[in-house]
């Protein structure tokens, strides 16, 4: 177990409409609680402060227990919700998740902060076949919003294209699956035979 980082907030991504899944994907189970309050305590472990990022139609039906931050609709896409953390706490960097990561462990966030290039502009993983930068499970340093929001808007492009324009320290996970996405049914169906199947993804080998 490593220390809380000082001046590093966690972020889980749910403001995404889950159009595929039919249903809020943070409200899916895969560790018999809420895949958005199972990041979250990961989260807790490892952050300063955690947040979760959400849509302003799912901020009427959150427990008050989690810490929130609304998307402001700056931009298309994910880097919206990264975006709305950051101008709530312009001066911290952000470890950031997306709500549809169901393969994550404790161990490979520590993996990814114990790797943190603070000179970067970001600390991504990437997985060994395609080592394109992950910035969806990413530490975003606090310099990188700017640059990265007007890259962004005047491309018309995602987090990644910026990631891919940047300097970034990219992290290599022991296994690539972790970072599997799990945005439709089926998809999540192999995910939880894959948690219930695999050693690697047992809850009991996280930490």
């Amino acid at each position: 177990m490593i220390n809380k980082q000082n001046n590093l907030y966690g972020l889980v991504l749910c403001g995404g409409r889950s159009t595929r899944m039919g249903k809020d994907k943070g409200l899916l189970s895969y560790y018999g609680e809420s895949q958005r309050k199972y990041l979250y305590k990961m989260l807790d472990e490892l952050c300063d402060k955690v947040f979760i990022s959400l849509h302003g139609d799912q901020m009427n039906n959150i427990s008050a227990d989690f810490n929130t931050i609304a998307d402001n609709d700056h931009f298309p896409g994910p880097f919206n919700g990264i975006y709305s953390a950051h101008r709530q706490f312009p001066n911290v960097a952000w470890l950031v998740i997306a709500i549809d990561m169901p393969l994550l462990r404790e161990k490979d966030l520590q993996q990814l902060i114990t790797s943190r290039n603070h000179e970067k502009t970001a600390t991504a993983f990437a997985t060994g076949e395609k080592k394109l930068p992950e910035p969806l499970c990413a530490i975003w340093e606090p310099g990188s919003f700017l640059p990265a929001a007007e890259f962004i808007g005047e491309n018309q492009s995602g987090p990644r294209r910026f990631l891919l324009n940047s300097d970034v320290q990219l992290v290599f996970p022991e296994d690539d699956t972790i970072l599997m996405n799990a945005n439709t049914p089926e998809e999540s169906k192999a995910a939880l035979k894959k948690i219930q199947t695999s050693e690697i993804n047992n809850p009991a080998t996280t930490k």
